[in-house]
């Protein structure tokens, strides 16, 4: 199980990042469907919740209806740091929480404010979320790749990799 390190690194990582792709499954055809969206939270919550603003009308809060497993994912490339959250997702009625989250750019995509009929407010419990965080500078990466090329080896060295648990599944 993750730790209070372990969460605070995962937050170090995604909390900078402006939009995260937010993966359901399309339940007519069983397809995967990303969409950008934008984390809402401040910081990791006690729960280990992300938290989202999405349109009622649109397909992934019909989606989250009949299947709650989603994916988000998270790249900084200038960072060179990637995460993918799995967890569980569904739309909350919590309106303090909204209210609490609500924003002007949320603003700009819900002209009707917080009490709009539209606005689903979502919220993702993490269950499991693995990250890759390159340390070493561009020069460093293009060296080791060059001679893993030459060498016909795997780089080694790349960086931290790493698998949280943070809720049993």
């Amino acid at each position: 199980m993750s730790t209070p390190e372990d969460r605070q690194q995962l937050w170090e990582l995604i909390k900078d990042i402006k939009f995260a792709m937010f993966t359901t499954r399309h339940p007519a055809n069983g397809h995967l469907h990303a969409r950008p969206m934008t984390t809402q939270n401040q910081q990791l919550d006690e729960d280990d919740r992300l938290w989202f603003f999405m349109s009622r009308k649109g397909d992934s809060v019909e989606d989250l209806a009949r299947e709650s497993t989603v994916n988000v994912s998270y790249a900084d490339p200038g960072k060179d740091s990637y995460v993918s959250v799995s967890g569980t997702a569904a739309v909350s009625d919590d309106k303090a929480k909204a209210r609490q989250l609500w924003n002007k750019m949320t603003e700009a995509w819900f002209p009707g404010g917080v009490d709009d009929p539209d606005v689903a407010l979502v919220e993702v419990r993490i269950t499991h979320a693995h990250f890759w965080d390159v340390k070493e500078n561009k020069l460093t990466q293009l060296y080791k790749m060059a001679k893993a090329a030459a060498t016909g080896k795997p780089p080694s060295g790349m960086g931290e990799s790493r698998e949280i648990r943070m809720h049993a599944d």
